[in-house]
């Protein structure tokens, strides 16, 4: 790679006017439709590196965060959304680069560790950033166990987290609907948390009890059950799905 290169690759992502325009047009026109009771957005700071770490319901949770949070955000979004051909992978491109989406390779290893350094370049450049500390969307929902990504960003940055509820979202766009619907949702932005105490961003122990602390309160803001285990893709074949349900699996 080019020193070019290697400096484009570590500069921070930055929301161009086309986001601004979008996310002016969408939220009056959001809230007229959909009417969303938002609940602690004066708590979210004005100035610096934020985290809004939320629960995942649903598909339109990254577009009702963005749209709900007093301030501009930004978040990761899978890349095929960005990597589309014709006029579906423009508009594609577009719409998720508009309300301020950043192209990430899904995956864990050196796929993950990558994602983790996009939204460090996001927090360090001062901007607020979102993410999803389960992972992967809750299908059932209750609140699964937080991944430590999220503490280390935290630790690594100096971030102030703020921990976001998400009440109903599942219900606007349920898994395999193709458009959205009309229903009531709730976002409560919760009190700010300062992690520092728990120790270096280097400490495994540090980003576990900070992720649990973050974790419980999301839990506190949604009231959702703990499923007290991380959220995995379903086994799959008959005998998986029984062996999951008799000894459900659990990751330290």
């Amino acid at each position: 790679m080019s020193e070019i290169e290697t400096d484009a690759a570590r500069a921070p992502v930055r929301q161009g006017p086309i986001y601004r325009i979008v996310r002016g047009i969408l939220r009056p026109l959001v809230h007229l439709v959909y009417r969303p009771v938002i609940t602690g957005a004066e708590r979210v700071p004005k100035h610096g590196p934020v985290i809004f770490a939320s629960n995942h319901l649903s598909f339109v949770d990254s577009i009702v965060i963005p749209l709900a949070s007093p301030r501009p955000v930004q978040f990761l979004a899978k890349s095929h959304y960005f990597t589309g051909t014709g006029i579906s992978g423009w508009l594609s491109r577009t719409f998720f680069g508009a309300i301020g989406a950043v192209s990430v390779e899904r995956g864990a290893g050196a796929q993950a560790q990558t994602a983790l350094d996009q939204g460090r370049r996001i927090l360090e450049s001062g901007a607020a950033f979102a993410l999803y500390p389960e992972g992967t969307r809750s299908l059932d929902g209750r609140l699964y166990r937080g991944r430590t990504g999220v503490a280390w960003l935290a630790l690594e940055t100096g971030a102030t987290v703020v921990p976001v509820g998400l009440v109903g979202t599942q219900e606007i766009q349920p898994v395999g609907a193709k458009l959205p619907r009309v229903r009531p949702v709730t976002v409560r932005f919760g009190a700010p948390i300062d992690l520092s105490r728990h120790g270096p961003a280097s400490s495994g122990r540090a980003r576990r009890a900070a992720t649990d602390e973050i974790m419980a309160a999301i839990q506190e803001l949604t009231g959702q059950e703990p499923a007290n285990r991380y959220n995995e893709a379903p086994p799959q074949g008959a005998l998986a799905k029984l062996a999951d349900r008799v000894v459900p699996r659990e990751r330290v």
